[in-house]
This record gives C-alpha cells, sequence and structure tokens, in this order.
C-alpha cells in the first residue's frame, strides 16, 4: 500500500488561500503560516499530517497527495472542508 507525507494550511476562504500562498511564494515559513492560519488541528505541528494512506483523507486533498509533484506548493484546492495549500515532502 502507498504512502505519503505531506502538510497543509487549511483555511474558509479563497482570498484568505490566495494571501497565504503569497507569502509563502514570498519565503515565508511554511510551519509559521499553518500556525497562525490553519484551522485544522495539524497547525499545532506546523500543518505536518505525518503518514498518510490512500483513503484516509478527503478526496481533492488526497489526489495531490498522491499524484502532485513532490516539494511543490498545490492549490488552493477546494473540499467540504474549505481551501487547502498542500505540499507532498514523501511518497513511495
Amino acid at each position: 500500500m502507498s504512502t505519503a507525507m505531506a502538510r497543509h494550511i487549511l483555511v474558509k476562504d479563497i482570498q484568505t488561500a490566495d494571501a497565504v500562498k503569497e507569502r509563502l511564494k514570498k519565503g515565508e515559513e511554511f510551519a509559521r503560516l499553518a500556525k497562525q492560519f490553519s484551522t485544522c488541528g495539524s497547525k499545532k505541528n506546523g500543518g505536518d499530517l505525518g503518514e498518510i494512506r490512500r483513503g484516509q483523507l478527503v478526496k481533492p486533498v488526497e489526489k495531490v497527495i498522491f499524484t502532485g509533484a513532490l516539494k511543490t506548493l498545490h492549490g488552493p484546492v477546494k473540499s467540504k472542508f474549505g481551501y487547502h495549500l498542500i505540499q507532498v515532502y514523501f511518497r513511495d
């Protein structure tokens, strides 16, 4: 079974997602912005989701995690929870 490791920032609206994405592109630290803006419990770990297996996350997020380029900022990705900015740092 394939696994992946990723981190994300979850926000409620597209405007916040776009603003945070711009800050990330300018070099601000992912973990710091996750702790400041994310509404997900993973924010206490800088947005790190840990080891992920297929079927654990909502489909739009899972698709990015298992098919998107590694070490690239993806998103905003819309799900029923809001908008995600995702960075995958490991996949087997």
